[in-house]
């Protein structure tokens, strides 16, 4: 039987001033794989790299790293389709440290609002708000993304022509770039299963 509870949650980019964040509301019954789907989709990153949660379960003091398994590697990495949010996001307050694109080094605050009943004529997961657009793939984290900035601003220069070029030629189109502009309402879901089976063929 489907979960009539609704969790809500705060995504915040950290280190960017003015802050870029989201509020995103999923199902009870979500995993954190389900969970990753839908802040990448909400934040606007293309979920080509790597990622991981890190959060410690109640009155813990480990800090578990829920993502994509480590196979080459010493760490112990919960697989996340097989987490369920509910296990460690046990009441509102509780935070999470997601971080997507090991190079660029995004951290994001995943904060758990609050504990809401379904909206039966609601489709869910849905992002009810935010601010700022999210920066482009892998623009060098946030010292690259702050230099974009600037280039932006400076229209005519050599700088600005090879920023645009940049922009233009990446696989989303980047350009326009507008830092400032962010619409919850045109936010796209994807099937979080659909995109584990794209990503991991081998795994149903």
């Amino acid at each position: 039987m489907s979960s009539k509870l609704i969790y809500q949650f705060r995504v915040t980019l950290l280190d960017i001033e003015p802050p870029i964040w989201r509020r995103v509301q999923v199902l009870s019954e979500y995993s954190f794989w389900d969970l990753h789907v839908a802040i990448q989709d909400s934040m606007g990153w293309l979920d080509y790299h790597l990622h991981e949660f890190r959060l410690k379960k109640p009155r813990g003091r480990k800090v578990i790293e829920i993502g994509l398994p480590d196979t080459e590697g010493e760490r112990t990495v919960l697989p996340g389709w097989n987490v369920p949010i509910s296990e460690y996001f046990t009441e509102p307050g509780v935070r999470a440290e997601y971080n997507y694109d090991f190079g660029d080094g995004w951290c994001h605050e995943v904060l758990l609002e609050g504990v809401l009943i379904k909206d039966a004529s609601a489709n869910y997961p849905v992002c009810i708000a935010g601010e700022r657009a999210c920066p482009p793939e892998d623009c060098g984290g946030t010292p690259g993304y702050e230099q974009l900035l600037k280039v932006l601003k400076s229209p005519g220069t050599e700088k600005y022509k090879d920023m645009t070029s940049w922009l233009k030629g990446h696989a989303k189109n980047y350009f326009p770039y507008k830092p400032e502009h962010f619409d919850p309402k045109k936010v796209e879901f994807w099937n979080p299963a659909k995109r584990l089976r794209m990503a991991f063929g081998e795994r149903e």
